[in-house]
């Protein structure tokens, strides 16, 4: 038997009522519990019993210890908020912090600024229940609901909402969404039509040609006979300190006779430095015999237009015949001229260099020496690639019509002064003038392999900007030209194809339902499934436009999850853009220079040799000149030294489009395993995808 165990005498001599209980249990690790009564076990105990004097002092040091801890946490808490203060009061000054600390920062305060209204909300409820007495130990009238009640409440609150949501939501959500699919598969079908447009053109082997050798380079008579046109070559920019240099020294070395050539820079710098050295590199060609002159605005009203149209306006450009035009960034090959004028002149039995009088402009196609720079430029290459390969080729040969790029093309002037010249009234210059001259009769042409050198933008927010104004300048263009275009003498289909397809389609339902279904529809089926989309709108139409789109630039191929993603982000810009322009407000006048990185082409680094040199050229060109100037020319001389030494890229991260980017791709994998039959190769190729994105990622970063 177990030993009896009685506490009873550890706990003094107070009397004891009721019949004592003893348990006693066979198992020698369990205590007896010996119970006085019914009451005695329910009995407050009082604490004070049974301490001494050593238990009180550890109570106190610890009490003591606790007050010492919570004073010292509020002392660093109060230095760590005057640093944060003084910290923020020095930038607010103007002093450039680190900007990885800084967005630590700005992430800190954020997280402090929801703890702060968490905080204050508590608080108000605090103060609230105390003054209406909600206190449960002090009013024993105060109902609180139990846990069965909490659930009926919960559970009568989900189903008004699932009934609500069923009869008054989800039928709007899917009349929008039918509508925006028809929107969808009208546009996969005029997408669908320019790819068989494109394939015929390239089994037919369908391009403008040149009949013959119009130069008569091996015929020496020939070559005496035709007589070379007068050509402006204009090149506009604005504070291009990254790519003045390499665009004049390409254009300065195109293979045209020097007296049928005349050489514009259209500069509207607004730092004097850039102005120096563009005055620097312009003497230098003309020194070396080119018929080359620089121009400069004090106002630069109208942005290129202005700018363009300034410089049409010189006496000395009277007897020219076409107009080439380059931005900054622009590196033609030298036989550009060669070969882009010759389709304005038509060969026949009669009269071999008779003009084609209806020819009034000739496009080239860009090509981008910084295509692999990142993952942004390869994205750039898809959609450009396609546009051109593609939109701008079938509409050339079909259609005899197409958006002018704004660059790399040639004009007839006379085609220009006969559609109203350069208008300052949008930021799309190009397509304007391009409209104009349609309605007017003229016909153009796109040649595909004509090639001119450029770059795209390599950062997001230069690239965004950019197609800002790509897509509000258009909405601007087509509340300004509607008129125009109904009441023009062209043929009802040419009239249909500029309104539904030039305009409305492409420049205005395509941003529209792209942003409406894509980023508005998509992601709410994850709270309304009601109005769930099919998989086809979601997965087999967007993967076959896709690859489409990727065709002309086949080494893109394993971009095209994160292109899927990239243009249904992107149409949040487009979308704003588009109602900015529509609807004429502030932000579809901004116009913002596209940041160059200048980048070279192969011929610029085979001709390092040559520019090495130019030093002892400047100061052959300028040995008349003052010692003032020279020192002058000296300092500008070092500072653009100190521009070219490579500055160090801070990465920013684009929190909305990063965001808006992993919701869609949530609610497009969530729209897949919902429907029957996982998609396990579909999500295995995102995953691959993305790992291989990452890892391009991560290697741009280290490089």
């Amino acid at each position: 038997m177990a030993p009896r165990l009685d506490f009873s005498n550890l706990w003094g001599k107070d009397t004891r009522r009721g019949t004592p209980v003893v348990v006693t249990m066979e198992n020698r690790n369990i205590s007896v519990v010996e119970i006085d009564g019914p009451d005695a076990a329910f009995r407050p105990v009082e604490r004070s019993r049974g301490k001494n004097a050593k238990q009180v002092t550890w109570v106190l040091l610890l009490k003591a210890h606790r007050a010492v801890g919570c004073i010292s946490w509020l002392a660093t808490f109060l230095w760590a908020l005057l640093g944060t203060i003084k910290k923020r009061l020095v930038y607010g000054q103007g002093v450039v912090m680190e900007t990885e600390k800084l967005g630590k920062g700005k992430l800190l305060f954020g997280v402090i600024r929801v703890f702060l209204v968490t905080s204050l909300v508590i608080l108000t409820f605090e103060v609230v229940a105390y003054f209406k007495g909600w206190h449960y130990f002090q009013n024993s009238n105060l109902h609180i609901p139990r846990t069965s009640e909490i659930q009926g409440w919960l559970h009568m609150v989900y189903v008004a909402w699932l009934t609500f949501r069923a009869d008054y939501i989800a039928p709007l959500i899917q009349a929008l969404s039918t509508f925006c699919i028809v929107l969808f598969l009208i546009q996969s079908v005029d997408r669908m039509i320019l790819c068989l447009g494109c394939f015929w053109i390239k089994y037919k082997k369908i391009k403008p040609r040149i009949n013959g050798d119009i130069f008569g380079t091996d015929d020496v008579e020939k070559s005496a006979v035709y007589d070379y046109p007068m050509v402006l070559v204009q090149i506009p920019m604005c504070n291009e300190r990254e790519v003045y240099e390499q665009s004049i020294s390409a254009v300065c070395q195109m293979d045209w006779p020097k007296n049928r050539l005349l050489i514009q820079v259209l500069d509207d710098s607004n730092d004097e430095s850039i102005q120096w050295l563009i005055q620097v590199e312009v003497a230098k060609w003309s020194q070396k015999g080119i018929n080359i002159k620089y121009r400069h605005r004090e106002v630069r009203t109208g942005y290129k237009a202005g700018n363009l149209n300034s410089a049409m306006g010189c006496d000395y450009i009277k007897d020219y015949d076409f107009v080439a035009i380059f931005d900054a960034d622009f590196q033609p090959n030298p036989d550009f001229l060669k070969q882009t004028v010759p389709h304005f002149k038509v060969k026949d039995q009669q009269n071999p260099l008779s003009d084609s009088p209806e020819l009034g402009l000739v496009q080239a196609r860009w090509a981008f020496v910084n295509k692999d720079e990142n993952l942004l430029t390869r994205l750039q290459n898809i959609n450009l690639c396609f546009h051109f390969e593609v939109e701008q080729q079938v509409n050339g040969v079909f259609l005899n019509f197409f958006g002018f790029n704004g660059t790399a093309g040639v004009w007839r002037i006379k085609a220009l002064e006969e559609s109203g010249g350069w208008l300052e009234r949008t930021t799309v210059e190009d397509m304007d003038i391009a409209v104009r001259a349609h309605l007017n009769g003229w016909k153009f042409i796109f040649l595909n392999d004509v090639k001119v050198l450029c770059e795209v933008p390599e950062s997001y927010e230069a690239y965004r900007k950019q197609q800002h104004r790509w897509h509000s300048g258009p909405m601007q263009l087509f509340r300004l030209c509607l008129p125009a275009i109904i009441s023009s003498k062209i043929s009802a289909l040419k009239k249909a194809n500029l309104i539904l397809l030039f305009f409305l389609l492409r420049k205005l339902i395509l941003p529209f339902y792209s942003f409406t279904l894509f980023c508005i529809i998509l992601p709410l089926t994850m709270f309304v499934p009601e109005a769930e989309l099919p998989l086809w709108v979601i997965c087999y139409v967007p993967v076959l436009m896709s690859l489409l789109n990727i065709l002309p630039a086949p080494k893109s191929f394993p971009f095209i999850v994160p292109y899927l993603l990239f243009e249904n982000t992107m149409s949040v810009t487009k979308f704003n853009a588009m109602v900015s322009g529509l609807f004429q407000l502030g932000s579809s006048y901004e116009w913002t220079v596209t940041k160059k990185t200048g980048r070279s082409s192969e011929s610029d680094l085979l001709a390092a040799a040559e520019r090495e040199s130019k030093t002892m050229n400047q100061l052959q060109i300028h040995r008349g000149a003052s010692e003032s100037e020279l020192s002058a020319l000296n300092h500008l001389m070092e500072q653009k030294e100190a521009a070219a030494i490579p500055v160090k890229k801070v990465n920013k991260i684009y929190k909305k489009e990063l965001t808006l980017a992993f919701l869609l791709l949530t609610a497009s994998v969530r729209s897949l395993l919902s429907a029957q039959g996982v998609h396990f190769y579909f999500l295995l190729f995102q995953g691959v995808t993305f790992l291989l994105v990452g890892l391009d990622l991560i290697g741009e970063q280290m490089s």
